[in-house]
This record gives C-alpha cells, sequence and structure tokens, in this order.
C-alpha cells in the first residue's frame, strides 16, 4: 500500500475490529456469524461506514450472504439485477472501488438513484477471496456524501487482507478437524469388525474371509451397519 501512513486512531480501530473479529472466529460459531461479525467490525474499522455487506459470487451468479442492515443487502440486490454496480466490479477486477454517489452517477445512474433513495451518499468496496467456497466483495455504505477517504481505502483493503488470512485458516483448522474426526470413527469401526471377526475365525475355525461374509450377511439380513453388528456381536459374546 502506498500514502501517507495511516492516523494512530484509525489503526486502534482497526486493531480493536481485528480483536473483536478474533473473540467470533474462536468460538466457533456457524459460517454466516463469522460472516455477519465481519461486517460488523468492518464498520467499526473503516470511519464514514455506516453498514456493511459482503457478496459472493458462487456459479457466476451474486448473493448477498452477511450484511449489517437490510437496505445494504437491497442495494446488492438492485446491483444483481442491473448486472452492474460497485460491489460488482469489485469482485470482477480485484480492485479497490471508491467513489461518492454523485460521481456515480454518470457511470451507474440507475444505482446511484437507488442507494440515494435508501438514504447512502457514498461507497466503498474491496474484493474480498478467501478461497474457492468464497469470492466475491466487502461493500460498505456511507450515509454522507463524503465519498470515503483514501485512507479508508487502505484500511478495509489491510481489513480485508487480514479477514481473507483468517477466514482460511478457520476454514483449514475446520477440516483438519472433521477429517480427524472421521479418521478416528473409522479406526473404530475397523477395530470393532476385526474383534469380531477374529472371536468368528476362533469359536468356528474359520478363515477372515469366511468370518467376514458372516458378518457381512448378517448385516444384509438384519439391514443394520456392518459396525454394528460387529459391535452388537462383541458386546454379546462379552456380556455372555
Amino acid at each position: 500500500m502506498t500514502g501517507e501512513p495511516l492516523p494512530p486512531e484509525h489503526l486502534d480501530e482497526l486493531t480493536a475490529a481485528m480483536a473483536g473479529l478474533t473473540d467470533a472466529l474462536e468460538s466457533e460459531p456457524a459460517e454466516a456469524e463469522i460472516l455477519d461479525a465481519v461486517c460488523a467490525e468492518a464498520v467499526r474499522a473503516v470511519p464514514g461506514a455506516d453498514m456493511a455487506s459482503i457478496t459472493a459470487i458462487r456459479d457466476g451468479e451474486p448473493a448477498t450472504v452477511a450484511s449489517t442492515d437490510e437496505r445494504a443487502v437491497e442495494i446488492d440486490r438492485f446491483q444483481y439485477a442491473a448486472g452492474e454496480g460497485p460491489c460488482l466490479r469489485a469482485a470482477a477486477t480485484g480492485e479497490i472501488v471508491r467513489l461518492p454517489l454523485a460521481v456515480a452517477d454518470d457511470v451507474w445512474p440507475s444505482f446511484t438513484t437507488h442507494a440515494r433513495g435508501l438514504g447512502v451518499g457514498s461507497y466503498l468496496a474491496a474484493p474480498l477471496r478467501v478461497d474457492e467456497h468464497l469470492s466475491g466483495a466487502l461493500n460498505l455504505f456511507g450515509y454522507g456524501d463524503h465519498g470515503f477517504a483514501e485512507t479508508d481505502s487502505r484500511l478495509l483493503q489491510l481489513y480485508t487482507t487480514i479477514v481473507a488470512f483468517g477466514l482460511r485458516t478457520t476454514r483449514r483448522y475446520r477440516q483438519a478437524r472433521r477429517q480427524a474426526i472421521e479418521l478416528e470413527a473409522a479406526m473404530r469401526t475397523r477395530a470393532v469388525i476385526e474383534q469380531a471377526k477374529g472371536i468368528l475365525m476362533a469359536v468356528h475355525r474359520i478363515g477372515a474371509d469366511d468370518a467376514m461374509k458372516r458378518l457381512v450377511a448378517e448385516s444384509q439380513h438384519t439391514n443394520v451397519k456392518l459396525r454394528d453388528v460387529a459391535a452388537r456381536f462383541v458386546e454379546d459374546l462379552s456380556a455372555g
């Protein structure tokens, strides 16, 4: 990023916003709650921001997946219907879009009229690219006609960079944990099946393949999962 250093008070707000977002991530909420927190903390971090939303592009179609105000959602939907607007440009180009609606009037007159009717006078959007599941833009709306400042663009760019990293890290952690849980379950399943096979082999003096066939046949006959058949067999034998 270029330009003059960010004012200390702006960095303080950004730090506080990131601390709030970190607390939200550590509580392991649903993704919708995380994205709502991203919007809320963006309004906190960037001066002049009164509302925020997140546009996600999925299969080429935009949708608002989080917001702080229903008016932001309505403005987004108007852009989607028109197929053009600041948030779509930020998502498509990967660049910050910053402007007062007075300037936007020359580029997107219908969007400008609609946004102004909802009390919005300034717009700032930054691309938000997390992974293949979430790519789009983080959109800020201001009631005043200030058009946001260059420092606001830099704050939002820094904020979205940190947010993208945080969301990627959180998703990878959750995926790794799910895989660990699935692996542990698979190992438990395998262990009880092997135990049941071993008992059958010893009792009936048969091979491993025949023991497995007996378990499979019982599973099919009773319409009970193989693991549960094996577990029940081991438990019944232990109880006896």
